[in-house]
């Protein structure tokens, strides 16, 4: 079986870990998370990054340092994954969702400003993919309305918006370190403060509501607990597999990358006869290949193409099913505005194989039982 997904792993995972073992501090905050925020930090032209345990998690935090209360508004898309959603629940957000746009499934950023009401506080981009929304826009609208953007960058490591990394240029941004991503540590995020202003907060909300961090840098003689918080610190262990995954960072971004072009050139001619739908990647934005995924011409199509391929022993997989039709997103938040793309585009979206060093003859399988179907 040719996987959907492989974790990444280039080599110098365990000797690391062995080396965090070896430095007694495999806890939060060790060496290799200074290394992972540092790294980020500097490739990314970060304010801050904070690791945490998971993206769900670093979305926790920017959803409390945002001040969401229970009544206050949140705009995000129903295409994207529960977590996005959850962290504004807990905080007692409603939830309102808008279309996408289906040629890069992300937020439609024209039909943000007709859901805005005055208890909207927050307006949540989702870069699906690794392919940026439409930012200018939706920072625009933002600063007009007075509300904050909460970057939802899981799948956008190594993405770029006219020149910026994603998740640096809302208020926060948050990333996902999990299996399926690009750089994983297992379970893993990380929050981007872009506000200076919440550096301190954050570090407060992290550290389990104690000004710990400030104790370690010498700025107060004793830790105390100052504010509510919870652990968010993510285990140095974690970070050192991390850390091996972000030194040959370039080299994984081109491997997939080229695995991404393969199938692109491969399909083009599929999309130039109206056969399916690839991918597009707007001007101005650069992405990571976090994923490669084809638009069949109906749900009836991708189901069985889904199935062709099983039984050649490729695994594809469909992705999101819209929260607004979900049982907790009729609960916790409505649609504004029309869904005339969110269900159909989901219904017909399907991802093939993408990871670090997927063979080539894998890679050359997959298109040539591509091809066999929809010829």
């Amino acid at each position: 079986m040719i996987h959907f997904n492989v974790p990444p792993f280039v080599g110098t995972e365990f000797k690391y870990m062995q080396e965090a073992v070896e430095n007694h501090k495999i806890c939060g905050d060790g060496p290799f998370t200074k290394k992972c925020n540092e790294w980020l930090e500097n490739r990314f032209k970060a304010n801050r990054v904070m690791l945490t345990t998971s993206g769900s998690t670093a979305l926790d935090m920017a959803a409390l340092l945002c001040g969401i209360k229970p009544g206050d508004e949140v705009i995000l898309p129903s295409f994207t994954f529960s977590s996005t959603a959850n962290s504004f629940v807990l905080a007692g957000a409603t939830l309102v969702f808008v279309d996408i746009r289906p040629d890069t499934m992300n937020i439609d950023e024209t039909k943000i400003e007709a859901a805005i009401t005055e208890k909207t506080k927050v307006i949540c981009p989702v870069h699906y993919a690794g392919v940026a929304c439409e930012m200018d826009t939706i920072m625009d609208i933002a600063k007009r309305h007075h509300l904050m953007v909460v970057e939802d960058a899981a799948q956008g490591v190594m993405s770029t918006y006219k020149g910026r990394a994603l998740g640096t240029i809302g208020d926060f941004g948050c990333y996902s370190f999990h299996e399926t991503k690009n750089y994983s540590m297992g379970e893993g995020g990380a929050i981007v403060i872009n506000n200076p202003a919440y550096i301190e907060k954050a570090e407060i909300l992290r550290e389990k509501g104690t000004n710990r961090s400030q104790f370690f840098r010498g700025q107060v003689a004793k830790y105390n607990w100052v504010d509510f918080g919870d652990s968010y610190l993510q285990s140095d262990l974690n970070a050192a597999y991390l850390w091996a995954q972000l030194e040959a960072a370039d080299e994984i971004n081109e491997n997939r990358l080229a695995s991404w072009n393969r199938y692109y050139k491969a399909f083009k001619p599929l999309a130039d006869k109206g056969i399916l739908e690839l991918p597009t990647i707007p001007a101005g934005c650069v992405h990571n290949a976090h994923m490669f995924y084809l638009k069949c011409k109906d749900l009836e199509t991708r189901q069985a193409y889904i199935q062709f391929m099983k039984k050649n022993d490729i695994l594809c997989v469909f992705h999101y099913v819209p929260l607004h039709s979900a049982p907790a997103g009729l609960k916790f938040g409505r649609f504004a505005g029309e869904d005339e793309h969110t269900t159909s585009d989901s219904d017909r979206l399907v991802r093939l194989p993408m990871y670090y060093n997927l063979a080539e003859e894998d890679i050359q399988k997959v298109i040539d039982k591509t091809l066999e179907f929809f010829e």
